[in-house]
């Protein structure tokens, strides 16, 4: 094996997806500390902890207790190397999470074992079961009290359409918690109450065997016994191949928040996961072994270092190897560019790359030169497929309190509609001008105003609006020209791109029926 492919194959670059409050950010902590990435693992408790999480690195997100805005983060375990993409979990920052799902070789699912499949997992697994990634699943919180595991299998199949295979399985439940057993090695780890980071392994012939007599209660001891021969009798067949095309689901048990189970969860995935896989391009199927380096910018983000005022655009290298200094077309620009500096990331820490292989998320300083879905390549001008992208469903009137603080505001208006954070469109054929802001969920309304107040010194006056519906128009040029005449709720975009907002589906509908040459549009992708 050549030395590229060698190390590509040793890449595993996955995203964590949850529901807020399944314990995702505690998981990925415990996966950092078994990679000796962190010495030890902080937990997201609200405003009394002093401990922040390693991946909650903005002001707001530790104000919260909430993720607003995806993590990267890379680490070593044993032969592997690891790229962790941890996503905001509350439903108001899916877009952040959609688009970076697109970088990511396979998802790990968190459910909370008491709280089973919730909205927000149900949407995530969607996305990914579209791109047919592999989906691992860590069932979270056994040390609590919790639904019957075989209720919860049912519920993944039922909701969320996917089969599942334990490869683990508990031994009772919250305070009655023993431990799990692998159905592969047939070992047992028993669980301590009392000091959960102690994990001690017994090896068994099987379920049947005498030595679990002397550490379960007859009665879990029983139930376990029950369990396992009914999963063995009724319970869906082992399939690799399946667990590869995301049709099964292998289901991990165990506690985040104890350090229980998640040594288990991690070697099973590394064996499973698979390395990076190749992309979609306008010319073709690019191999992650190809020699000529290429990738695409899945996220912008700025100021991540609050001292330097920087921006970083987060590059998922697609094929081949990045070494310091390289140029690169890009694509959009077509303009060649140097890659001087780039860096890898713990959270908001970082050091500079020397060399990044096919799999490997690395951040470019951005000079404001880059946008989500930019191709970099090395050799031609091919470019990857758009990010995921989707209409506002909140708009508001946004302008600067202070006339003094304006072009700051507006560098931060700008900047962050870059980020893909928000979507910012003016009126069209409307004076004096006024800008407006569409946002996915409401909540990032509030992350705007504290984001331009901090990081730009700029206090905004938002005016909330009755809209809740965005839609690109195109088609016919004299039923166009109508169209502008008498619609009313019309704006450009950042590209001058026509865009009528609406206050309901009614109005969109009456819209389509009066001018049936026109197309609208649920983004700006259309040709």
């Amino acid at each position: 094996m050549s030395k590229l492919n060698e190390e590509i194959t040793s890449r595993k670059t996955f995203a964590i997806i949850s529901h807020p409050d399944a314990g995702k950010t505690t998981l990925t902590e415990k996966l950092l500390y078994f990679g000796g990435a962190i010495r030890e693992a902080g937990s997201v408790k609200g405003k009394k902890n002093t401990k922040q999480a390693t991946s909650d690195w903005m002001e707001i997100e530790k104000q919260r207790g909430i993720s607003v805005t995806s993590s990267v983060m890379e680490f070593h375990y044993k032969d592997n190397h690891i790229n962790i993409l941890d996503t905001p979990g509350h439903e108001d920052f899916s877009e952040d999470t959609y688009r970076t799902l697109t970088a990511a070789d396979s998802a790990t699912m968190l459910i909370d074992a008491a709280k089973g499949v919730e909205a927000q997992t149900e949407k995530l697994f969607k996305v990914c079961s579209m791109r047919g990634i592999p989906i691992f699943t860590f069932i979270n919180k056994m040390d609590r009290e919790v639904r019957d595991p075989f209720e919860l299998m049912e519920e993944m199949e039922e909701v969320l359409g996917i089969r599942s295979y334990p490869m683990n399985w508990p031994i009772g439940m919250g305070q009655n918690f023993y431990g799990i057993y692998d159905r592969h090695s047939k070992k047992v780890e028993l669980f301590n109450g009392d000091n959960p980071s102690h994990v001690e392994e017994k090896q068994t012939t099987g379920p049947d065997d005498p030595i679990l007599d002397e550490f379960v209660d007859p009665s879990f001891l029983a139930q376990f016994r029950e369990e396992m021969e009914l999963l063995d009798v009724a319970g869906d067949p082992y399939d690799e191949q399946k667990i590869m095309d995301g049709e099964l689901t292998p289901v991990f048990f165990g506690s985040a928040v104890s350090n229980f189970g998640v040594q288990n969860f991690l070697e099973h995935f590394l064996h499973f996961a698979p390395s990076p896989v190749g992309r979609e391009s306008d010319q073709g199927f690019v191999e992650p072994v190809q020699e000529k380096f290429s990738g695409f910018i899945f996220k912008v983000q700025a100021n991540m270092n609050p001292k330097h005022r920087d921006r970083i655009a987060f590059l998922r290298i697609t094929s081949g190897k990045y070494t310091q200094g390289m140029q690169v077309n890009h694509v959009r620009l077509n303009k060649s560019m140097k890659l001087a500096q780039p860096t890898q990331f713990l959270a908001q820490d970082r050091s500079i790359v020397q060399a990044a292989y096919a799999g490997d998320i690395i951040g470019l300083f951005d000079p404001g030169t880059f946008r989500i879905g930019d191709s970099l390549v090395e050799k031609g001008s091919f470019q990857f497929a758009e990010m995921p992208h989707f209409s506002p469903e909140h708009f508001a009137a946004i302008s600067a309190k202070d006339a003094m603080k304006h072009k700051s505001f507006e560098k931060g208006l700008q900047q962050l509609t870059e980020e893909g954070a928000i979507q910012l469109f003016e009126t069209y054929n409307r004076y004096p001008q006024q800008q407006i802001v569409g946002v996915v969920g409401e909540l990032q309304f509030e992350v705007l105003e504290h984001r331009l107040k901090n990081e730009y010194k700029a206090d905004i006056k938002l005016e909330h609006l009755p809209l809740s519906i965005a839609r690109w128009v195109s088609g016919d040029a004299n039923e166009l020209e109508q169209f502008k005449k008498r619609q009313r709720n019309l704006t450009t975009d950042r590209d001058d791109k026509l865009v009528a907002l609406f206050e309901n589906e009614f109005q969109l509908n009456m819209s389509k029926d009066k001018y049936p040459n026109l197309n609208f549009h649920e983004n700006s992708y259309f040709n």
